[in-house]
């Protein structure tokens, strides 16, 4: 038995994209940045930014199409994947995902920080994800924006 979660809190990219399955699974995706600053030995100031894919499936994600914009600030809590599929060139391709299974919007709507957050907990126990939460391959790598 293992342990694979990872909590996430960072800004929003770009607008979330809201799509279906072929079976009719409602799937949003997103990417959130998460920064690091730190100082180096020569005293300068030094930044990193890291880009997280974010997968939210069904009622959960349909909230997050709805509410979350560009630059608003989320805590994202789930399980990494690392999944395979053939971008438009037909050459195979792997992308790393956080699968949500917890989402708090932080901050105030307009994307600055402050305010309560609202928070989106996982979907019912009856809930399903379809094949592994991949969505059969319905979630092409080749939009990521970074």
């Amino acid at each position: 038995m293992g342990l694979n979660r990872a909590m996430l809190l960072g800004n929003l990219g770009r607008d979330p994209e809201l799509r279906h399955t072929t079976s009719g699974q409602s799937v949003t995706t997103f990417s959130i940045a998460t920064s690091e600053r730190w100082t180096d030995k020569a005293g300068q100031q030094q930044e990193r930014t890291e880009w997280h894919r974010i997968v939210v499936w069904g009622k959960q994600g349909e909230m997050c199409a709805q509410y979350l914009k560009k630059g608003r600030q989320v805590f994202v809590e789930g399980r990494i994947q690392t999944r395979e599929y053939q971008n438009k060139e037909g050459q195979k391709q792997f992308t790393t995902e956080i699968i949500a299974n917890h989402v708090t919007f932080v901050g105030s709507r307009d994307g600055g920080g402050g305010g309560r957050g609202d928070d989106f907990g996982p979907p019912p126990s009856d809930y399903e994800q379809g094949s592994g939460g991949s969505g059969g391959g319905d979630l092409g790598g080749d939009d990521i924006p970074f």
